[in-house]
């Protein structure tokens, strides 16, 4: 079979440096969902197979859960510099095939306040991967404020990746925690930016939800209520909820089926949708992600926003790197 064209460009893709598993431990890496997943035989080779399968120019590199941020000050700031120096040497190594988004230490702020720095000027980042929660607390906490001020300063692309808060960990026997709490650890992660005022006052990032929303868009107008009876949060969304959930970008990441793109659809219009694979984790294949996309009944002009053209005006200096078909 002959392979497609490389032109897509895969905003969620996940490497798995050596030194973070050494770090974490193989046990921590991969059994978040309770078995010993396809992730453990991650290569970069393998990487670059399954993109060239799948016609993927370019993948913009992140570390999953649990990310670099581990409860120690010294550990998180290095295993955040590891991580974004390894993402950054394949950037190097395959010229025009993998982008970076830079990991954080969070919950420290001044650590992660260097980091944007090191990997913005130095290390050349095309953005980052936060967590949708530190230690029981949710981005729109406002300790984090000096860094998504920051982010917003640079004008930065921060994709949100789900995680399991301590505060969730366990609750339905025999159901592996990320199941369920990776959807709505996602839907707190962009409660708490909206009504904590962060998305309006940092108007100058853009950010990417992964999972099409999660349950975002089922629940949106839920959400919404709340500011239309609380004016104390209202005057921190004054261009209400609506208008901000529809700013961010979502992504396609394991959710290339009718019931996610369906209610996102209903919220977005597709120039807000975003290719994403999740690879290497999930229960989808990239492949499926593809057919599932094809097979959902975009015109040919919003297809190729989704799976292309809204990446590149996230990423605009890619724009005469990433080879059209």
């Amino acid at each position: 079979m002959p392979r497609a064209t490389p032109h897509r460009i895969d905003v969620h893709h996940h490497i798995i440096p050596p030194k973070y598993v050494s770090e974490l431990g193989a046990e921590r890496v991969f059994h978040q969902s309770g078995r010993i997943p396809p992730a453990a035989q991650w290569t970069v080779q393998r990487s670059l197979e399954v993109m060239d399968r799948n016609g993927i120019a370019t993948a913009f590199t992140s570390v999953s859960a649990p990310g670099t941020w581990l409860g120690n000050v010294d550990q998180g700031r290095r295993l955040s510099r590891e991580c974004n120096e390894y993402a950054a040497q394949l950037a190097h190594d395959f010229p025009g095939r993998f982008g970076i988004l830079a990991s954080l230490p969070l919950p420290d702020v001044d650590g992660s306040l260097k980091e944007i720095e090191y990997a913005l000027d130095v290390l050349k980042a095309d953005g980052f991967v936060l967590m949708t929660s530190y230690d029981d607390k949710w981005p729109g906490e406002k300790g984090f404020a000096p860094v998504f001020d920051e982010l917003n300063r640079r004008k930065a692309v921060v994709l949100f990746h789900p995680t399991v808060c301590p505060c969730c960990t366990g609750l339905i026997t025999n159901v592996p925690d990320a199941t369920v709490e990776f959807m709505f650890d996602t839907v707190r992660a962009v409660t708490s930016m909206l009504y904590s005022g962060t998305f309006s006052r940092c108007s100058d990032a853009r950010f990417i939800v992964p999972h099409t929303g999660s349950a975002v868009p089922l629940l949106h107008a839920r959400i919404a209520g709340l500011w239309n009876w609380n004016k104390e949060l209202a005057a921190l969304v004054p261009k209400g909820p609506i208008h901000e959930l529809r700013k961010l970008y979502y992504d396609t990441a394991l959710s290339a089926r009718p019931e996610c793109l369906d209610p996102l659809l209903h919220l977005v219009t597709p120039e807000n949708i975003v290719f994403g694979t999740d690879y290497p984790w999930g229960g989808m294949t990239v492949s499926d992600t593809v057919k599932g996309l094809a097979g959902y009944g975009f015109s040919a002009e919003a297809l190729r926003n989704v799976e292309r053209d809204n990446a590149l005006r996230l990423f605009p200096r890619w724009c005469p790197k990433a080879n059209r078909p």
